[in-house]
């Protein structure tokens, strides 16, 4: 029987690493029956071939870590996943690791994962992840990763110290162990997805650890992880101070505009990516910039236009983000980035729509840079965002740049001469015009009922603007945070002779003033040192104004009177 079980487990493995075709049937009735069973062998040795055997075949595709679900399940049904928590407790070290890896494959079935967590693999793979072993640490910094993809069991790894665990493996195998660093990293930046977990890594000293891999490690595959931990890290900004936490670590943010320079797309995407959630931080933006963040990220969205939708989209968020400083934002204008900017404002997919028209949106507010989007064939490219665009912010963000290249600063730009830097390319800005105040119109328009216009012009119950401000409410407009500069601006566009730009100024306001915006507060505050009332109260008794600006003004005053009887106390 010895001699058999030892055969039988060479067999089996060699079967499963060489996974030939139509065995399913085979692999589901005996193979996976006999390797539980050989698991159980007095023979150690063939313990943990028949271990490595369940790691192996439950494995589609090695290159993006698939595997079948039909064997994953099959093992679970068997009670596999007892047996191997049971060897991965074995005091033999061959046996953790490979027990561990045939945990981690396993748990990619979110079933299994669920079977995995609630036999108490959670622990097991805690303690493993603590071993002097590099190849126990490792497999069990995989069972991590992969178990910590599920939502449900991120708290229940914190809990059972894999936070620490994860943490203090990049500093045991900083150099020489690309494998466990990676595993490590990658679960630590699903980890830092959560928002009470990214304190945990913080308070474990994981921004630290991470800063230090994104740095000093030269594999693609840790470099990729550690940005994306960095990026997840620093993306609670409204709930922890992560966020200014790793913009402060030393050598931080210079890592990552380095990253982004990466050979490799998954590294640039996602180093662009944590750049993109850093600059919601006023010190980190200028620190970005000043580390040379804007040319590095501009370079990036020059060379992206036939990359994944994820790196563009990362790519111009990122340059949204940067553009909030009126310095970066000319600095972007000069270093070439209206172009790229506009050419993916001209991507087939959505994401990638919102990111590109904000920051063009951010950009035209600098009369420069609206002349450099003018010459650069911007107009069209935003004219078909605001018409076509699938997502609504992105059509919103798109109307409000044309707004600002067509209020008549850049007319005044464009007289008194083009910058020295500019290409001075030219274009007929009076057809330019036309056209975005035509779709702007359109744009504005698509969120009016006439009807209810009509009964709120004839009536001052707040029901009949309720219903207006409702079929008018894009609700992700809530989350743009706007300047004092950029209210400003819209206050005074109410007073422009044209009364499709007055009804924009008006919708706009509107959006950025609705109780509940998590901005709207500090937006009402703005408006109101500005003198915003008298305006509006202008805009709303106009008798030549149109219905819709006259309504919306209505609207934003009485969300000014609603913000002003609900003021915070202050702390």
């Amino acid at each position: 029987m010895t001699w058999l079980e030892w055969i039988l487990s060479h067999t089996l493995l060699r079967i499963a690493e060489n996974n030939p075709q139509d065995l399913d049937d085979f692999w589901l009735k005996q193979g996976a029956p006999l390797l539980l069973s050989l698991m159980q062998s007095s023979q150690e040795d063939v313990q943990e071939r028949a271990a490595t055997g369940l790691a192996t075949f439950v494995v589609i595709n090695d290159e993006n870590a698939s595997i079948d679900g039909g064997r994953a399940e099959a093992v679970m049904k068997d009670g596999g996943i007892r047996l191997l928590l049971d060897l991965a407790n074995s005091w033999r070290e061959g046996l953790q690791s490979e027990a561990a890896k045939a945990i981690a494959n396993l748990s990619v079935n979110a079933k299994v994962a669920k079977a995995v967590a609630e036999e108490g693999g959670i622990n097991i793979l805690a303690v493993l992840a603590r071993s002097m072993n590099r190849l126990v640490a490792e497999e069990a910094a995989g069972g991590l990763w992969n178990l910590s993809v599920g939502e449900e069991h991120k708290g229940a790894i914190a809990e059972a110290g894999g936070v620490k665990a994860l943490v203090d493996l990049i500093f045991k195998w900083s150099s020489g162990g690309d494998g466990v660093l990676e595993r490590a990293a990658g679960a630590l930046a699903n980890l830092a997805a959560d928002d009470k977990c990214s304190m945990e890594v913080a308070l474990a000293g994981g921004v630290h650890a991470l800063v230090m891999l994104a740095r000093n490690c030269k594999f693609e595959g840790v470099q990729e992880q550690a940005a994306r931990a960095l990026a997840n890290l620093a993306a609670h900004g409204d709930s922890n101070n992560n966020n200014s936490a790793v913009g402060q670590e030393a050598g931080a943010l210079e890592a990552l505009v380095q990253l982004t320079r990466s050979p490799h797309e998954g590294v640039r995407q996602e180093a662009a990516g944590a750049l993109w959630n850093l600059s919601f931080d006023d010190r980190n933006r200028e620190a970005i910039a000043e580390a040379g963040g804007v040319e590095a990220l501009v370079a990036l969205a020059q060379t992206c236009s036939n990359a994944s939708q994820g790196l563009q989209e990362r790519a111009a968020g990122a340059l949204w983000g940067l553009s909030v400083s009126e310095a970066n934002c000319i600095a972007i204008g000069r270093e070439g980035g209206v172009a790229p900017l506009i050419a993916l404002a001209r991507s087939e997919a959505e994401d990638v729509h919102e990111t590109a028209a904000g920051a063009l949106w951010n950009l035209a507010f600098n009369s420069g840079n609206a002349l450099r989007i003018a010459e650069e064939g911007g107009v069209p490219a935003l004219v078909h965002l605001c018409t076509s665009s699938g997502s609504k912010m992105a059509r919103f963000m798109a109307a409000l740049a044309l707004a600002y290249m067509f209020d008549g600063r850049m007319d005044e730009f464009a007289l008194i001469g083009t910058s020295s830097e500019s290409t001075s390319k030219s274009v007929n800005l009076d057809g330019a015009r036309r056209m975005a105040l035509k779709h702007i119109d359109a744009f504005v328009r698509t969120f009016s009922d006439p009807q209810a216009f009509t009964t709120a012009a004839a009536s001052s119950a707040p029901a009949a603007l309720a219903q207006v401000t409702e079929r008018a409410r894009i609700l992700e407009a809530g989350h743009l945070r706007c300047s004092g500069a950029e209210i400003g601006r819209f206050i005074t566009m109410l007073r422009n002779p044209s009364p499709i730009l007055k009804t924009c100024a008006a919708f706009a306001l509107l959006q950025f003033t609705i109780p509940g915006g998590r901005h709207a507060s500090h937006h009402a505050s703005l408006m109101q040192s500005a003198g915003a009332s008298r305006v509006l109260r202008a805009a709303a008794a106009a008798a030549t104004a149109p219905i819709e600006a006259k309504i919306f003004a209505r609207i934003v005053l009485r969300n000014l009177e609603h913000h002003h009887n609900h003021v915070e106390p202050s702390l």
